[in-house]
């Protein structure tokens, strides 16, 4: 390399900084642990994107009546993993119970991708059954471990200006897997699929890695280099923590409200699109369109306001925007429960939650304990995510069973909502006062280091 070259590296490198700081607000040291972060979960959600239109098409060869029953099944099945995955958290360190989580699942993949390969069309559909359901375990313990080593990383100062730039990545990963199924699905056999979506998950293992080493220089925290000691505790206690501290119950009940009215929102659409379009072919495109809508209004957001709105309006407001939206959308179906209403409802909810609600939502863990972070924020994540699933499907059908519809449907949604908007709303204001009792907890700590 000549002197000027030399000279031209940290200048380029400057101007890349200069160009970040206009998006978001990062230090240069902080940098590099962003950089990882980001390919981290671009590798998870592309790994993930991958495997979920095999997932929904076997689901549907399996029968859409037996739906039902697959979700029930991935709740059970939910349960039962956290327990081990506890155990885990007790006793590696945490680059090595995350590796080996995720090198589980890859391997898990494998198997599925073998055995699709090798069976009789009778033996796909029942491999498929299972295969629906462990992918639906997969999708929220690979997303929420992510998201447990970053809130284990980044304090809450720092995650309300880096984590909705650091969702983007999600979104990128999630907008490259779906891609490379939808061109390669009917060039090649479901079973090579797999085979990429499983590499992508070991990338994501050396990406744990790089951002084990790298915490230990950029963490704020004190003693940061004991992140990589086991965390210990009890088995149980992600589900006792989450029961126990009012703070995490109410962690809990906001993503089961989310979840709920989520699924009464899916019903209504599946409800108004069947009666709005004849041809599968038209709700296909009518699907796929708005995906797309949420995928680039997500992106929009994530990467140019979610960090500035954030900072400027807290945790609290930002939280209770997407219950706030979610009254109005309800309102608007149940006035007015046409396609149109729906499909802007539909987009919006999914665009705000992604961009908004969800890093937000990240924010919560910075202030609990390292135990609680791994241990009750997965079984927050998942089990209870599912269970809301679970509750908004069954709740519908006895909206249905009864002989009540869509308006009816939006007025319980609206109370939901509503319950849910005050729910947010504390959890954002004591975030806020955990996250003040922590950095000044904090800096005792390091003056305390500093003089012994």
């Amino acid at each position: 390399m000549t002197e000027s070259d030399a000279d031209a590296a940290p200048a380029s490198n400057n101007q890349f900084h200069r160009l970040l700081r206009r998006l978001i607000n990062v230090t240069p040291a902080e940098l590099p642990a962003l950089g990882w972060c980001w390919f981290y979960i671009f590798s998870v959600l592309a790994s993930y994107y991958i495997l979920r239109p095999i997932r929904d098409q076997m689901g549907v060869a399996g029968g859409v009546n037996n739906l039902p029953w697959l979700f029930t099944g991935t709740l059970i099945a939910m349960l039962v993993l956290n327990v081990p995955f506890s155990a885990l958290v007790k006793f590696l360190p945490r680059k090595q119970f995350i590796s080996l989580s995720y090198r589980f699942f890859a391997f898990s993949i494998l198997v599925f991708g073998a055995a699709l390969h090798w069976a009789t069309p009778e033996q796909v559909v029942w491999i498929g059954r299972f295969f629906f359901i462990w992918i639906s375990v997969f999708n929220l313990f690979v997303v929420s471990i992510f998201w447990s080593m970053v809130v284990d990383i980044f304090n809450s100062e720092q995650g309300k200006r880096l984590f909705g730039f650091i969702a983007a990545g999600a979104t990128l990963g999630a907008i490259v897997g779906a891609s490379v199924t939808a061109s390669l699905a009917q060039l090649v056999q479901p079973a090579f699929l797999l085979v990429g979506a499983a590499i992508l998950l070991e990338i994501s293992t050396f990406c744990v890695r790089r951002l084990s080493r790298l915490s230990e220089k950029m963490s704020d925290r004190p003693h940061a280099e004991r992140n990589e000691q086991p965390i210990g505790g009890g088995v149980m206690a992600g589900f006792v923590d989450a029961v126990r501290s009012p703070y995490l119950l109410n962690t809990a009940i906001f993503l089961l409200l989310y979840a709920v009215t989520s699924t009464f929102l899916y019903f209504s659409q599946a409800s108004v699109v069947s009666e709005s379009f004849t041809s599968r072919g038209a709700q296909t495109a009518f699907f796929a369109t708005i995906d797309l809508s949420v995928n680039v209004i997500t992106l929009v957001v994530q990467i140019f306001f979610t960090g500035r709105l954030v900072r400027w309006l807290g945790v609290a407001v930002v939280l209770g925007l997407l219950p706030a939206l979610s009254m109005l959308g309800f309102g608007a179906i149940a006035v007015v429960p046409t396609l149109a209403a729906v499909a802007s409802f539909q987009v919006l909810r999914r665009a705000g939650n992604y961009a908004l609600s969800q890093p937000a939502r990240q924010v919560l863990y910075t202030v609990v304990s390292r135990e609680d972070r791994y241990k009750a924020k997965n079984f927050i994540d998942t089990a209870v995510y599912r269970a809301g699933d679970q509750v908004g499907a069954w709740s519908y059908a006895l909206v249905g069973f009864i002989g009540w519809g869509i308006k009816e449907a939006g007025i319980i949604a609206i109370v939901l909502s509503a319950l849910w908007l005050a729910n947010s709303l504390w959890l954002g204001k004591r975030q806020e006062v955990l996250a003040e009792q922590q950095a000044i907890a904090d800096r005792n700590n390091a003056e305390a280091a500093a003089t012994a």
